[in-house]
């Protein structure tokens, strides 16, 4: 309900958020509603020493914010550059409000670290470009430092939450010299801390992710197919569009095709059907 009334987002951009339908979000946000309304639960700034309970909820929204910022779910734009600056604006006036909470400090460097490739995500024609592709002599190296410092403090807690960790997956890539020098081992090994910690269905996509690029493309198809009963990844286009891309490697190609022609039938992102569509006319051809 945050995200819907206070930060903007359509309730279908909401529902995407949490891959559930605009009509399972509609209906959550009403039963939200009503519950306030007949509980009489009054709106007003907590005072300081209820924010640390309250800051798990608080960061959620935050992240959500962004990554719906960070890959806008519909439209013509690959980004929305206004929820990103405003996550980013709001994940600083936490680090102000708490500056020696190690979450805080994990969502911010989280952001920073990922938003410092922006301008390099699309290419001069417009077409999206893949991070093995981006020159990363254009990604910003002060929202790294800065970011590299924050995954450093987060880290230290013991054990370190899922911002950090998500946070420290960034800086691997963030901290890499050149795609080929990446150390997928080692991401793999965070996905590993980070599906034990919040067994989400996307967490572990990307841990599956990792493994073809660690592993081979075989094990990567293997580690998807496994997520392939997951209800909630049932309408997901980028687990669709993994396993086109490591089918394609694998030369598998009628299985690749189906695998593309059902991510463009996902998204609804102009930028990345673009994408697809070009994918697609590759292993037609």
């Amino acid at each position: 309900m945050t995200l819907r009334l206070l930060c903007g987002l359509t309730t279908a951009e909401v529902g995407r958020a949490f891959l559930v339908s605009e009509a399972t979000m509609a209906a959550r946000i009403t039963r939200a509603k009503k519950k306030i309304s007949l509980a009489g639960i009054p709106y007003r700034v907590p005072p300081v020493e209820e924010l640390p309970s309250r800051i798990e909820a608080v960061l959620s929204v935050v992240h959500l914010l962004y990554t719906t910022g960070h890959t806008a779910p519909v439209g013509a734009d690959l980004s929305r550059r206004d929820l990103v600056e405003r996550s980013l604006d709001l994940a600083r006036v936490l680090r102000t409000l708490l500056p020696d909470d190690a979450d805080v400090a994990g969502l911010l460097a989280l952001i920073l670290l990922t938003d410092a490739r922006r301008a390099t995500r699309l290419g001069d024609d417009g077409h999206l470009v893949l991070l093995a592709d981006q020159d990363r002599a254009h990604w910003d190296r002060a929202a790294i430092g800065e970011g590299i410092v924050l995954v450093r403090e987060a880290l230290r807690r013991r054990p370190p939450g899922r911002f950090a960790l998500m946070a420290a997956i960034a800086a691997v890539h963030a901290e890499a010299p050149s795609w080929d020098a990446t150390d997928w081992s080692e991401i793999v090994g965070l996905y590993d801390l980070l599906v034990e910690l919040w067994p989400s269905p996307v967490v572990a996509l990307n841990r599956a992710v990792a493994v073809g690029l660690a592993e081979g493309p075989a094990a990567g198809l293997a580690a998807l197919d496994a997520l392939a009963a997951e209800p909630l990844l049932a309408t997901y286009s980028y687990l669709a569009s993994a396993r086109a891309d490591f089918l394609r490697r694998l030369n598998r190609t009628s299985e690749a095709r189906v695998a593309y022609e059902e991510a463009l039938l996902l998204s609804e992102n102009a930028v990345e059907r673009a994408f697809l569509a070009e994918r697609l006319g590759q292993v037609n051809s």
